[in-house]
């Protein structure tokens, strides 16, 4: 990629969604992520039996309306530009199959870590593609000094996210954002919460101990000013100073948390800040705010798979991609109640002993033996796939658990 001349800075937002370019888009996503099989066990709650095997399918599951938008977006770039080199910030979505099919289609990743140096080279001819999760501030500003096309197909959820922490740091405020400080869409979050002068502060927490950690400090029974600074390092905004940025907070998160983790963050803050406040003599109550931010097509995929874990199964298959939150979460929710494995695609269904899945807690690609399909018992098999996982995907482990237990898929598809 040479560098390449630039033009005065301009707007070139592109809307590519006309009534023409979509109808020809909407057909190609169709078939290549479409399943019938998937849209006929749909529409059974009883799951799908064949013999001695049923295989239930949460009610929620798969692309959420975001992530089918940014799809058909980036489908539609390629079919509006024909002739122009398309780039696309790090992944559209997290999950390699779409991915695949975008770079098969010319559509050519810039790498996120070095997106800002790789977007110096790009030129007014060319297209970039934000992807779902957003892009953070920098980055964006090189794009539009660029004066490339830009093809933005950031999530409305997120979006929200962004107004409002913009909110907090207009308010003097600074944003706890629950989230995943190396994720992309709690990066680009982050930077908005520096709000338009960049002196707006934000604090990035993952994990319920680290919530307590911040909640002793703002307490005062924790005041060690360089092990919480060390503790946060990358998770917190330039110059960052806990004695200063912890005393007015706004709490946003990364949309795809888990909802009752989130939940427990805000009541734990928000005590934290009150016993504070008493105990200055100061009970006014403005010095905490928060509003919900979990994005509503999460919300459904975990409420449904709480329903289906009423009527347990004996197996529940996650499947999405590996660095996708919203699907890891799935997993965690799973693995508490039952045998759960997160699983990429079907082929990580290697025979009715071995799966082959990611596991949470090594964070790596393993193997293990499940008894529950061996047999002539009855087996129950749930399955569910976070908001980033295509139908075509989902078909393919449906037909592999009931081709592990000897039914072939001309069977599956008649029956379903």
């Amino acid at each position: 990629m040479d560098s390449k001349t630039i033009s005065p800075v301009r707007n070139r937002r592109v809307n590519v969604r006309t009534p023409d370019v979509m109808e020809r888009v909407q057909a190609e996503v169709a078939e290549h992520y479409r399943s019938e099989v998937v849209d006929k066990l749909r529409a059974r709650e009883d799951g799908l039996t064949i013999g001695k095997t049923t295989v239930r399918l949460t009610k929620q599951f798969g692309f959420c309306y975001g992530v089918e938008r940014a799809i058909d977006l980036a489908y539609a770039a390629r079919d509006v530009f024909t002739d122009n080199d398309i780039y696309l910030i790090g992944e559209i979505i997290h999950n390699q199959e779409v991915n695949r099919q975008l770079a098969d289609m010319g559509v050519c990743p810039l790498p996120g870590d070095s997106a800002v140096d790789e977007i110096e080279k790009l030129g007014p001819d060319d297209v970039v593609i934000v992807p779902a999760f957003g892009a953070d501030t920098p980055t964006m500003n090189k794009i539009k000094e660029r004066g490339c096309h830009v093809i933005d197909t950031t999530c409305g959820d997120v979006m929200s996210v962004w107004k409002r922490v913009r909110k907090y740091a207009k308010d003097g405020r600074t944003s706890i954002i629950h989230g995943k400080s190396s994720h992309e869409e709690t990066r680009a979050t982050a930077s908005r919460a520096e709000g338009k002068d960049g002196k707006g502060n934000y604090l990035v927490i993952l994990t319920l101990e680290d919530c307590d950690y911040v909640c002793d400090y703002v307490r005062g029974s924790k005041k060690d000013k360089a092990d919480f600074l060390q503790r946060f390092d990358g998770g917190c905004s330039q110059g960052f100073d806990p004695d200063v940025h912890l005393f007015r907070i706004g709490v946003a998160n990364q949309t795809t948390m888990l909802k009752s983790e989130t939940e427990e963050m805000q009541r734990r803050l928000a005590t934290a800040i009150r016993e504070r406040d008493e105990a200055a003599g100061d009970s006014g109550g403005d010095n905490f705010q928060v509003f919900d931010t979990i994005c509503g097509a999460t919300q459904e995929r975990q409420d449904a798979l709480f329903e289906m874990l009423e009527d347990q199964p004996d197996l529940l298959l996650v499947v999405g991609g590996y660095n996708s939150s919203n699907t890891a979460h799935l997993v965690e929710i799973g693995e508490k109640e039952l045998p759960t494995f997160f699983i990429r695609e079907a082929k990580c269904l290697k025979s009715l002993e071995e799966v082959l899945h990611f596991d949470l807690h090594q964070r790596e690609e393993v193997t293990s033996y499940s008894q529950v399909l061996l047999g002539d018992e009855p087996v129950v098999v749930g399955i569910t796939a976070g908001a980033s996982c295509p139908n075509n995907l989902i078909e393919d482990t449906i037909l592999k658990v009931f081709q592990l237990r000897g039914i072939d898929e001309q069977t599956v598809r008649s029956a379903s």
